[in-house]
């Protein structure tokens, strides 16, 4: 089915199952059919949706660059809700989709029941952030230029995407081939307008201190440039849990299935249970041993 977006765009959504709903957000290598393992497992007992971001066929794809942005990727995915009559999810995104969440809870938290943030943190960092946004802007002129058939091939292969290829490599090759039709000018220009131009999470310190919404950071542990972000966010946002999985990469729900739907399920069960709470604030990390 079909959602249109407050720009007008249409969105291609799919979902599965009945129950509490929970809203999957891609990442920029992935497309909706990224999720299946969660929605295989999670449609046993919720209603889970999970959509093609604008610039991924078969959603509509912009020609213009200024269609894209931070602010415009949360929206649309309140505009999911939106057109599926949905009230409250919970939010789960990895990489590109997990930023989209943080924004999500920053922009709208009474939309969101939980959020679950995987993966993210690339170009947060500030010595490596004028970095970040170069190759984010060479990536984008290799979609466009070489098409994404061809690029593939290279940004498959990334420092963060060999672990999954090497543990699975049947599951990588389905990655490599769903990232081979992505959308030319769609990548392109996700790249430029959203990649190349997020804000850090490290400059929208105050606002996460004042997100009150239960929050799951997971990272891979040879996700190198999401680690030292994700320990940024378990401090700041003050009902953040934080989970590293080991041996692992970028591709987290994807290479480690059975383990991230474990650990999501029971971060969902204890949010549902109300026992996801703010940290104690007895647990004072200025303290190494309590003396009195």
């Amino acid at each position: 089915m079909a959602i249109t977006t407050k720009d007008g765009l249409k969105l291609h959504v799919e979902e599965a199952g009945s129950g509490t709903p929970i809203l999957f957000i891609h990442e920029f290598g992935g497309n909706h059919l990224s999720w299946e393992p969660q929605l295989n497992y999670f449609a046993r007992r919720h209603r889970c949706i999970t959509y093609a971001a604008r610039g991924y066929p078969p959603s509509d794809v912009p020609t213009d660059v200024a269609a894209y942005s931070q602010a415009n990727a949360a929206d649309d995915a309140v505009a999911v809700l939106d057109g599926l009559g949905i009230d409250k999810a919970h939010i789960v995104g990895l990489s590109m989709g997990g930023f989209c969440t943080v924004h999500f809870g920053l922009r709208t938290p009474e939309r969101a029941l939980s959020l679950t943030v995987a993966g993210a943190g690339y170009g947060c960092e500030k010595q490596f952030e004028d970095y970040f946004r170069g190759v984010s802007l060479e990536v984008a002129d290799n979609f466009q230029r070489l098409g994404a058939r061809e690029f593939a091939k290279i940004y498959a292969l990334g420092a963060s995407r060999v672990q999954f290829q090497n543990k699975d490599p049947r599951g990588w090759q389905a990655f490599a081939e769903r990232l081979a039709t992505h959308s030319d000018i769609g990548a392109s220009n996700t790249m430029r307008g959203v990649q190349a131009r997020r804000p850090s999470f490290y400059d929208l310190e105050d606002e996460l201190k004042r997100m009150d919404v239960p929050t799951l950071v997971v990272v891979g542990d040879e996700d190198d440039h999401c680690l030292q972000p994700g320990i940024f966010l378990k401090k700041t946002i003050p009902a953040c849990g934080l989970s590293v999985f080991p041996k692992t990469g970028h591709t987290l729900n994807l290479e480690e299935p059975a383990a991230f739907n474990a650990l999501l399920a029971e971060f969902i069960a204890q949010v549902e249970a109300g026992a996801w709470l703010k940290r104690d604030p007895r647990a004072d990390a200025a303290q190494v041993m309590r003396t009195k």
